[in-house]
């Protein structure tokens, strides 16, 4: 048994290790290889977060849905570089709006160059996955773009809140299904597109990721508020301190205004007041970890990974499925 990938993935079969890990070193290659600019100062910064490391978690999946197919296809490295061109466009801009300080331990783009640069920086990586993308034809452009129109429009639900009279939650979740599960799906199909699997074997992953990737956002929220700095790679309290309505929060105001609870209604004034300052944050980190609603996040965490861990059934039986379904113990595990 090897340990490969993000989150300590076992590995059991010595071709699936070996597969997973030659794909990996391809696809960090890939992305130096696409964040190279003739101009240094746009190389370094495009770069910046590709150096910082991270879980590779969406070219994880990519090789892995590859086993499905032929895992040496040509298309599996260039698709697994286009969705972590993607998810690091995004992280630069969301990095903007959150007004965050660091990403992955080290300081973000941000708060190292500014707004505008981050911003473009983030165009940029957008506009070298595009590249790529048509060099893998017309489906593979129409599938990224509607899985990012559904991103954007994930993104943009969670700013506007959900109508009158939507739960709350149940807005947030569908935000998540846009934000983070329309990606991860589309690696776990392109993954499979490009080795060639059955149409059967596409949807089946297609709905696992998606599933899955919102496993992985409510594991995020916890860890916002659970987590320190050194497990997370980002300050504790980030969402908290910027407004962004994660699912413990959603569902502590939804027990407040329930039960009206003296202690409940008291941690939503604070956290609906100024958290510029840290001890009031680490105040109301300590509160919340100490809270049902972090343990009902938790639970919702658990949920969707076992339905994620459900829609594998029909595939055939071996290292490459299980090490599937293993992913959804670890992304509970983040939670845990």
């Amino acid at each position: 048994m090897t340990v490969v990938g993000p989150f300590g993935l076992s590995v059991r079969d010595q071709a699936l290790e070996a597969d997973v890990q030659t794909g990996l070193a391809a696809v960090e290659a890939g992305l130096l290889e696409a964040t190279k600019s003739e101009v240094p100062f746009i190389t370094e910064a495009a770069q910046h977060l590709v150096r910082a490391g991270g879980k590779r978690f969406r070219p994880l999946l990519v090789m892995l849905a590859a086993q499905f197919g032929d895992p040496f296809a040509p298309g599996v490295v260039p698709a697994a570089v286009v969705v972590e061109l993607t998810h690091l466009a995004t992280l630069y801009h969301d990095d903007v709006m959150d007004e965050a300080d660091v990403r992955r331990g080290v300081d973000s783009a941000n708060s190292r160059w500014g707004n505008s640069v981050a911003v473009l920086t983030g165009d940029f990586l957008f506009a070298r996955a595009s590249h790529i993308l048509a060099d893998l034809g017309p489906d593979a452009v129409r599938i990224q773009a509607e899985a990012f129109e559904r991103l954007v429009t994930g993104q943009i639900l969670e700013t506007a809140g959900p109508r009158d009279g939507r739960d709350p939650v149940e807005h947030y979740l569908d935000v998540l299904g846009g934000k983070t599960g329309s990606l991860v799906a589309v690696s776990c199909r392109l993954g499979a597109i490009e080795s060639g699997a059955d149409e059967g074997v596409i949807d089946i992953l297609s709905q696992y990721g998606e599933r899955l990737g919102v496993a992985f956002q409510l594991a995020d929220d916890v860890l916002d508020i659970a987590s320190d700095s050194h497990e997370s790679g980002k300050t504790p309290g980030t969402d908290l301190r910027e407004g962004i309505p994660t699912l413990p929060v959603l569902h502590l105001r939804a027990e407040a205004a329930a039960h009206g609870r003296p202690e409940d209604l008291e941690l939503v004034a604070l956290i609906d007041g100024d958290l510029a300052d840290d001890t009031v944050l680490a105040e109301v980190l300590r509160r919340l970890r100490e809270h049902p609603a972090l343990e009902q996040a938790r639970r919702d965490t658990v949920r969707f990974a076992e339905e994620a861990r459900s829609m594998l059934a029909p595939l055939p039986e071996g290292f490459a499925k299980a090490a599937l379904g293993e992913l959804c113990d670890a992304v509970v595990h983040r939670a845990g």
